[in-house]
């Protein structure tokens, strides 16, 4: 919903997302595959989890930066009003 309050020139994070999630990506790696030749195989198994997370969120991420800007109203179109409660 559309208040009127948002600021002219937000942008979205998904470039900084992106880059967080690639270091995350790298470092869940390394994570993982020092616990598993160090035999800490507890730690090892938490950070291929968390290699699983941040993988499947830089997919969500590549995801929607490849679906491109969406339609925002300009300054002409005044906001919406909240919708009445029942």
């Amino acid at each position: 919903m559309r208040t009127g309050s948002e600021p002219v020139t937000a942008r979205s994070p998904l470039r900084m997302r992106l880059w967080f999630s690639v270091w995350g990506l790298v470092w869940a790696g390394f994570g993982t595959a020092a616990f598993a030749l160090a035999g800490r195989t507890g730690w090892a198994v938490a950070c291929g989890v968390l290699l699983l997370v941040v993988a499947a969120d830089l997919a969500w991420v590549v995801h929607r930066m490849r679906q491109g800007a969406h339609y925002q109203p300009g300054r002409d179109i005044p906001p919406y009003d909240p919708p009445d409660a029942p």
